[in-house]
Parts: C-alpha cells; structure tokens; sequence
C-alpha cells in the first residue's frame, strides 16, 4: 500500500502532501496520525519555518473515509478515538508554533474543509469550491467545523453553508473570508510555496506569538486584547530577534534571523 501522505522539507517549508486521489484524499485515522508525526517533526526542527498543506489529484479533499467510519458504527469506543483524535490534530495544526499555510484545488468538502479551516493561510484554485455535507448525509462536523466556520464567516453564513450544503465557488469562498487568495490552477501549488518560503524568512518567535495573541485574544473584550499584546510586545523587545531586525532596518539590509 502506497503512503497515504508525503512528507518533504523545501527551503524551509515543511510539506504535507495528502497522497489519496484516487479517493479524494479522504481522511483516514491513519492519514491524521501520518499528519500529527509530520507536524511534531517540522515543530522540533529549527531549520523549518512554516508548514505547507496540499494534496495530489484533481480534489484537495472530500471528507472523512466514510467506509472507515461505516466499519466502526458499531464499536463506539473506535468511534470516538477516531472523532477524538481527528480534532486533537487539526487543534494542533491551529495552535502551533509555526505557521501553517493550505493549498486547495477541487473539492473542499466536510472533513477537508475542516482541515482547511484549522489552517492560518488559504490559497484557493480557481476551481476550488468549499461546502460542509455533513447534513446532506445525516451527519454532522466532528474536528471543529461549526466552531471554526462561525468564527470565519459569522453565525448566518454558516448555518447556511451547513444546512444547505450547498458548494461556494474560489472567489465567493474568499469574499465570505474562508480564502486569502485565489490563483489559476497551474500555479497554486508554487505561489503558496512562494509565500511559505518568504515565511521563512520571518521570525520564527514572532510568528508564533502573533498566532498566541490571535488565538488567545479572540475571546477576551478590548482591554483585555489589549494588554495581553503590550505584555508579548515588552517580553519581545530585548529579544535576539528583535536586535537582529532593528539593526538590519538601521543598516538597510535584510534581517537574517537564527532562531
């Protein structure tokens, strides 16, 4: 059996690449643990800057491996380590240190779109399209769809999305705010390494405090917000980082951070 993902390393970027086309790049409980081993690593390597997420085929992802989860209707224990353990991952993927960027062309259905929505960055083919079919099929989102898809797109949007299950195309994704921007198909896969390798170029440090406050602050009234950034930004000015950028900036050169 070929892998079910592949895992590379270029310039910085750590890929993920979801290698199941001939079923849609459905996600397995083996595909999530391939991804949650990918990720611990590119976390515990320095040399990695920023996480990319793609998929082989014509569709990035249409869902969770139904006959997986069919095979398991009658044991609720494997169930739930399945449910359990597939919104584990993607919390994992929103809460990590590095940023963590997605490629979608196709379908961007249910389980894929979930996916998706765990990740910071979202570049969208012109042939994407986005929807939840989880209603259509008595179902309904078990890694953080109705949480994170609110969140995005606000309550209405949503439950429209969710009820209907209707499919938005690329730019009606971006224009309700589930995608930053919208490539030809030919060029999604290098203009989203492209961003990811700039990436690279950033503070590693300062990105994941900016993802800590963005996460964190979310929550919390103004001047709560507030003050949880005036505290990150005190503890970040005596940093190497913060040396390094201001002395590039005064010598009018390009910061090279080590960290």
């Amino acid at each position: 059996m070929s892998d079910p993902i592949v895992v590379s390393i270029e310039g910085g970027v750590g890929i993920i690449e979801l290698a199941r086309p001939e079923k849609f790049n459905c996600l397995s409980l083996e595909v999530h643990e391939r991804i949650a081993a990918a990720r611990n690593s590119f976390e515990a390597d320095s040399d990695v800057r920023s996480i990319l997420i793609r998929a082989q085929g014509k569709h990035f992802c249409t869902g969770a491996d139904l006959t997986e989860v069919k095979g398991k209707l009658n044991d609720p224990a494997a169930l739930d380590h399945f449910i359990g353990f597939g919104m584990k991952n993607l919390r994992a993927l929103e809460t990590s240190n590095l940023p963590v960027v997605v490629a979608v062309q196709g379908l961007c259905l249910a389980g894929g779109i979930e996916l998706m929505l765990a990740c910071d960055v979202c570049f969208a083919a012109e042939s994407a399209q986005f929807g939840d079919q989880h209603a259509q099929f008595g179902l309904i989102p078990g890694w953080g769809g109705s949480q994170r898809l609110t969140r995005l797109m606000g309550q209405r949007r949503a439950l429209d999305l969710m009820f209907s299950a209707r499919w938005l195309e690329a730019g009606e994704a971006k224009e309700a705010g589930l995608v930053n921007y919208v490539v030809p198909d030919a060029d999604l896969h290098s203009t989203a390494l492209d961003y990811c390798q700039t990436l690279a170029t950033r503070s590693r440090p300062g990105i994941a405090e900016m993802k800590r406050l963005a996460r964190e602050g979310a929550d919390l009234g103004i001047d709560q917000q507030m003050r949880l950034e005036r505290d990150a930004a005190v503890r970040a000015l005596p940093s190497a980082d913060v040396a390094e950028g201001l002395d590039a900036f005064e010598n009018k050169r390009k910061p090279v951070f080590k960290i």
